[in-house]
């Protein structure tokens, strides 16, 4: 009965094998190695032929019960493993709920939107209407309605892309007054108007210029307006904008769609008037350019010059942004850097 008594061998040190298996790749080499086709069982079970015929059941049964019990044994050595492999990656992964969670990153509105609706929100309470118009102009409205016949030199100031001989892209936000006043109805009431947008004019973007930049110009129509209007409404403008304190002076100026024109200058914001780098040690800022609008703009749109008259003004949104926040290259609005960006964000 030898080799009965093998067989009995195998099983106990099969079987404690698999119970002292560390982890599944140990516990499948003890399966191949019991239970593969060059393993111990297979090598009992050749030398059956040497057996009489009553002692060969008894091993089959002996061999096939080993088998049975071994392949259970690992089955369920495998699963227990399975059970603490998952139990210590769980472990490991365990979320502390009392930690804080991170902050997620948001975005803020961009510097330029956030003057522009400054701007907005005081034209508005002063009673004034936005309105849009189009990029893409006529040449009747950008300029000739302007007061900028096709042979005025002071088209040369405006260096402009065209599209066709009378389509361009619109070098100011002037045409959006021309387009307004042809269609306001003055029985109404006087016109009231800002139009903020972009505007495009062919120059080599450095530092202080490029080739797209916002403007907004503002328009007032209507009877017995005249300069001293102009500088109370640019007066609130300037004291919302950069400062209680603050003070404009008005210089005499050339624009073609205003007579008289005049530039507008606020007292320095950093100095206070004392002079320093920022208004060139002269105590003043010049922030935008305007005027009594001139009688052919009017005429030109269809109103009676004799009855009504005007005031219009216009700035640049970057210029505001850059005095306002002493940004030394307009490219820094347009240049996506959230370093940048992330300094105006809007603290409710």
């Amino acid at each position: 009965m030898e080799l009965k008594e093998k067989l009995q061998t195998l099983r106990i040190d099969g079987l404690q094998q698999i119970a002292d298996a560390g982890d599944l790749q140990a516990l499948n080499q003890i399966r191949i190695s019991y239970l593969g086709k060059k393993g111990p069982i297979t090598e009992a079970l050749r030398g059956m032929k040497d057996l009489s015929p009553e002692e060969r059941p008894l091993i089959g049964t002996l061999a096939n019960e080993l088998r049975d019990d071994l392949e259970a044994a690992i089955q369920a050595k495998k699963e227990l493993l399975e059970t603490e492999k998952m139990a210590a990656e769980m472990a490991a992964e365990t979320i502390d709920v009392t930690l804080p969670g991170k902050k997620i990153a948001q975005g803020t509105t961009h510097v330029l939107t956030q003057i522009n609706e400054e701007i907005e929100d005081l034209f508005l309470g002063m009673g004034y209407q936005i309105v849009d118009g189009p990029e893409v102009e006529e040449d009747s409205y950008n300029f000739e309605k302007m007061n900028l016949p096709k042979d005025h030199p002071a088209r040369d100031m405006q260096d402009t892309f065209y599209i066709t001989e009378e389509t361009l892209l619109r070098t100011h936000t002037s045409p959006v007054q021309a387009r307004t006043m042809e269609k306001h109805d003055f029985s109404k009431g006087p016109l009231k108007m800002i139009s903020p947008g972009k505007v495009y004019r062919r120059d080599s973007d450095d530092a202080t210029h490029s080739h797209q930049f916002h403007q907004i110009e503002g328009l007032v129509i209507g009877k017995n307006i005249t300069l001293a209007d102009l500088k109370g409404t640019l007066a609130v403008f300037a004291k919302k904008l950069f400062g209680e304190e603050r003070e404009i002076r008005l210089r005499p100026s050339y624009f073609p769609f205003t007579e008289p024109s005049v530039e507008v200058d606020v007292s320095c914001f950093k100095c206070g008037g004392a002079g320093c780098n920022v208004c060139k040690h002269t105590g003043w800022i010049e922030i935008l350019g305007s005027g009594i609008v001139h009688p052919n703009v009017l005429e030109m749109s269809g109103i009676d010059s004799t009855k009504y008259s005007g005031f219009a003004f216009g700035l640049g949104q970057e210029r505001v942004a850059m005095l306002k926040y002493g940004i030394d290259d307009i490219r820094h609005f347009y240049q996506n850097d959230i370093r940048f960006l992330s300094q105006f964000d809007v603290k409710e």
